[in-house]
């Protein structure tokens, strides 16, 4: 099974870039977005009639959202955590028969880190909601988590510590999910691969020199690390400030 997720920034943007395109050849069984920054009817995708759309959007027009494109009919979807739709959009949870599937786009704690209490508060809510779904079945938690965890996954780690999405309260946050039974497929794949992103600052030259933060991913519960058969990041694929990230699992669905 092939499961791809990319925070598109803006799906209708993202479309006029290439997105149709990807999707095809790329072929993937489950396709999750973040940033679609989209209400309903806002878009047709072209995709093939054999996926299935369930979409999150947040209340604020033209802000976050999540969606997940599947031609695996999942067992039941849920929106939010407690709730049934939380207005900002930010998660969606698939069961499928082997695994639940979750696709979140974190709150991000902003520039003056003025959202960084909020963030930790909801950071809390949403391990406790991974470990509650993990003592059921498996769980794939994949998106834009808003954070470079370790120093190997951001190009500049020393100027950029402290900064949003990579201060120490944040990559601790990440620290403590993994050491609750998940693991980071990437870095389980590649430990010591560098150089290796998924989002750029549209800073001029910032992408083409790759300096880069690697802030998305596909978390799994421990016990998914033998169905792993593949994990990758697709940096070559443009139309987003981020790039699309890849998991392979042996897996029925």
């Amino acid at each position: 099974m092939k499961l791809v997720s990319w925070n598109v920034n803006g799906l209708r943007a993202c479309v006029n870039k290439g997105f149709t395109d990807y999707f095809k050849q790329i072929d993937a069984d489950i396709f999750c977005l973040q940033e679609t920054k989209l209400q309903e009817g806002q878009i047709e995708l072209q995709i093939g009639e054999e996926y299935e759309g369930y979409w999150n959007y947040a209340e604020k027009k033209g802000y976050s959202g999540t969606a997940v494109l599947t031609r695996v009919k999942p067992l039941s979807v849920r929106y939010g955590i407690e709730e049934d739709r939380e207005p900002e959009g930010r998660i969606i949870t698939l069961e499928f028969e082997d695994f639940y599937l979750v696709t979140v786009y974190t709150p991000n704690a902003k520039r003056d880190l003025s959202r960084l209490d909020y963030r930790m508060e909801w950071e809390d809510r949403f391990r406790d909601y991974l470990l509650d779904l993990d003592k059921k079945k498996p769980v794939v938690a994949c998106g834009d988590l808003n954070v470079a965890h370790q120093e190997i996954d951001i190009k500049n780690a020393k100027p950029n510590r402290g900064n949003s999405g990579f201060t120490d309260e944040e990559r601790e946050k990440m620290t403590r999910l993994l050491g609750s039974g998940f693991v980071d497929t990437f870095r389980h794949q590649y430990p010591d691969r560098t150089d290796v992103y998924s989002w750029w600052s549209n800073m001029p030259g910032v992408r083409e020199r790759n300096v880069g933060w690697r802030i998305d991913y596909f978390i799994a519960s421990e016990r998914l690390v033998p169905s792993i058969s593949g994990a990758s990041i697709d940096c070559h694929v443009l139309g987003s400030d981020h790039c699309p990230v890849v998991l392979e699992l042996d897996v029925n669905g």
